[in-house]
């Protein structure tokens, strides 16, 4: 029997703008591009400058912490601009596309004939390190690790999230030498969390511990899975990937070619077309708009509880599945409050009559409906927080910086996603996953 991961407390968010399964091919951007930022406290140490040729491969800059943790360029061209803000901090990486992509040659190997070692040589002196994750601290995993298991989780419950057996469909082949490439990289278990009603090829992987998962948002959070399974203490390691970066990586082995193919699902009530999109990674946001007019509009690289604003003009971040667009919430309602009046607003608490309607899908727009408030409900944040942690008390140590009350609260076993539907039920309407991450940080600096 497999094991399986049962969530009962949560939300799922019925929202209207759900991605049909069609996949196209979205326009060929001009520019893609590399934001460093996406990496969370890594240092960016440029070894190329403006104008270098490059393949697509190529290595673009390392981390300054970590040499063998290194960033790659995802198409060939010429690097047209170094984009930096305050004090010289690089914020993007501007490349110019070829026509046609060249690409860098790191030869083939078959994860199980190899050695642990070159596998993970392979795998960090390609960039394919940028796609691991490590927890504690949810930053990236550290190439002198050996992390206790690895984490895939391929059950997407995130509001108008996309699809990922749909996106793995024609990928199986090298989704399998990814799970190969994990299972060397571990002295313990790859674990992999699949939809438990559905009847995906996901289930039959070998070389993983499949698990079957169930229950509302956030039971697809691969920190949930982290935490059912194999609950982290002082000290440990383990790592995560995302099932499509998981491909990547199995392509490159099977190839030995960088294939940075990104499928993003359009998603969202204000959008006109909404498809899946295969393109590459950093590709503009442009390209997949299909002509439509986004005035009015968020654009969200990303989900609506996790995703990040992005222009028109912008580009998707590296790791984002989505672009969601919804309605600027640019109106207000007088006597929102009232439990009778223009009841078409989701909301946790019985103020709003949604919880009488729990299969109704609701129009969303970015607006608030409040201001920040200077109280707390008991209680109401445990609700939507599976993990069996005190969330309230935690964002109060993190606010803070009581070290040691971080640690005996938790603070190693979480990430900022895991506390996404506290912001949008909390009644104070803090800013949750941005306390954590300052929380994470500190932990970071003073602890390491």
């Amino acid at each position: 029997m497999p094991k399986s991961v049962k969530v009962k407390r949560g939300l799922s968010l019925n929202l209207k703008g759900e991605t049909e399964k069609i996949l196209v091919d979205a326009p060929k951007s001009k520019i893609y591009t590399i934001k460093p930022p996406n990496f969370h406290s890594i240092v960016p140490k440029m070894v190329v400058k403006e104008g270098a040729k490059l393949k697509a491969g190529d290595e673009l800059f390392y981390s300054k912490y970590s040499e063998k943790t290194r960033f790659v360029s995802p198409v060939s061209g010429t690097l047209k601009e170094i984009v930096r803000g305050a004090k010289r901090r690089v914020l993007e990486l501007r490349i110019e596309a070829d026509a046609t992509i060249e690409y860098k040659d790191f030869g083939q190997m078959d994860p199980l004939s190899a050695s642990k070692e070159e596998v993970k040589e392979l795998v960090f002196s390609s960039g394919l390190g940028a796609f691991i994750q490590q927890r504690p601290y949810d930053i990236l995993a550290n190439a002198e690790d050996t992390p206790k298991a690895i984490f895939v989780s391929a059950h997407n419950t995130a509001p108008l999230g996309a699809s990922f057996e749909f996106i793995l469909k024609s990928k199986m082949k090298h989704f399998q030498t990814g799970i190969n490439v994990l299972s060397q990289l571990t002295e313990g278990k790859v674990y992999l969390g699949v939809d438990a009603d559905s009847a995906s090829e996901l289930k039959s992987v070998e070389n993983a511990e499949v698990v079957h998962v169930s229950g509302p948002h956030p039971a697809g959070l691969v920190g949930t899975l982290v935490h059912e399974i194999e609950p982290m203490n002082q000290g440990e390691r383990v790592w995560t990937v995302r099932p499509e970066d998981l491909a990547i990586i199995g392509e490159l082995f099977n190839t030995g070619k960088l294939n940075a193919e990104r499928t993003v699902a359009v998603a969202g009530n204000a959008a006109e077309e909404r498809k899946y999109f295969r393109t590459l990674i950093g590709a503009e946001v442009k390209t997949l708009l299909s002509g439509q007019n986004p005035d009015g509009c968020r654009l969200i690289s990303g989900d609506v509880l996790t995703g990040a604003k992005v222009e028109e003009a912008g580009y998707i971040d590296y790791y984002a599945n989505e672009l969601t667009i919804i309605p600027e919430g640019n109106h207000y309602r007088m006597f929102g409050w009232l439990p009778f009046k223009d009841n078409d607003i989701h909301s946790m608490s019985k103020t709003s009559l949604s919880w009488l309607f729990p299969n109704r899908k609701y129009d969303v727009n970015t607006n608030l409906n409040g201001e920040e408030r200077a109280l707390v409900v008991t209680g109401e944040m445990e609700e939507v927080m599976p993990l069996d942690l005190y969330p309230m008390q935690l964002i109060k140590a993190c606010m803070s910086g009581d070290i040691e009350k971080m640690e005996s609260l938790g603070i190693y076993e979480v990430a900022p996603e895991d506390f996404a539907l506290i912001d949008y039920t909390n009644t104070s309407k803090i800013e949750a996953q941005e306390i954590i991450r300052q929380g994470l940080d500190l932990m970071i600096t003073e602890v390491g």
